[in-house]
């Protein structure tokens, strides 16, 4: 795919990993609609801010009804409240499942006739090693990555005769907001930018831009016993 001549919407580009991706996509010509929900928080001077609340069905339509042009989607927006699955109250649960799940979901319900109007493109969601394990500080966080993977894999298919791409991005943690608190190492959003817009130029369904992603699709082949040790 020739970036060059695409135009791209990336949600949540504001901060973190999504301005990032929206600098890397700006570098390589590409036209970017920046999606947050407050656009004024976008600082990038090429981007063209729109507003975007993913678990708000009438935002999504109306940032569909404001574009027309989108022939990339990247579905990056997220959350991270570390909601434990037995623990967490039940609303912040939910909400992990609103954005990454419902949010991606409703967002690609409302591009893709867009994207295929316009000769076909590829969406991409921002999944996670996380789709693939589950740790349980962050169990709300990992079902709603799994569920999207699996929305990813649907989409894959179902839109596959419209000329329209499905990917995924696999990656652990990076050096975000989002995981200021996490000690682990950490990767450089903009190089993981770099990836993932190689990964589209390409034309990749399936992204794995770190170790950790690798390992855990490894170790996702193999088992229970690989994915969790520590069971007797």
């Amino acid at each position: 795919m020739d970036l060059s001549t695409s135009t791209v919407l990336v949600t949540g580009a504001n901060r973190g990993f999504g301005r990032a991706l929206a600098a890397e996509l700006l570098s390589r010509g590409a036209a970017v609609y920046a999606g947050a929900r407050n656009p004024d928080q976008v600082d990038l001077p090429d981007a063209k801010p729109i507003a975007l609340d993913i678990t708000d069905p009438a935002s999504v339509a109306a940032a569909a009804q404001a574009t027309g042009d989108v022939t990339v989607l990247i579905n990056n927006a997220g959350s991270a409240p570390g909601a434990d699955l037995l623990t967490a109250d039940l609303n912040d649960i939910r909400m992990e499942m609103d954005t990454h799940y419902f949010g991606t979901l409703s967002v690609s319900r409302g591009f893709a006739p867009q994207i295929a109007a316009n000769g076909g493109g590829t969406i991409l969601n921002i999944l996670s090693g996380l789709s693939w394990v589950s740790f349980p500080e962050v169990g709300a966080y990992c079902a709603a990555k799994s569920a999207e993977w699996s929305l990813t894999n649907a989409l894959r298919l179902q839109l596959a005769d419209q000329g329209i791409r499905v990917a995924g991005l696999h990656v652990g943690y990076m050096d975000t907001d989002m995981v200021r608190e996490v000690t682990a190492p950490k990767s450089d959003p903009a190089a993981i930018a770099r990836i993932a817009v190689d990964g589209i130029a390409a034309g990749a369904y399936e992204i794995l831009a770190d170790n950790a992603s690798r390992q855990a699709q490894s170790a996702l082949a193999v088992g229970v016993s690989a994915l969790y040790p520590q069971l007797p």
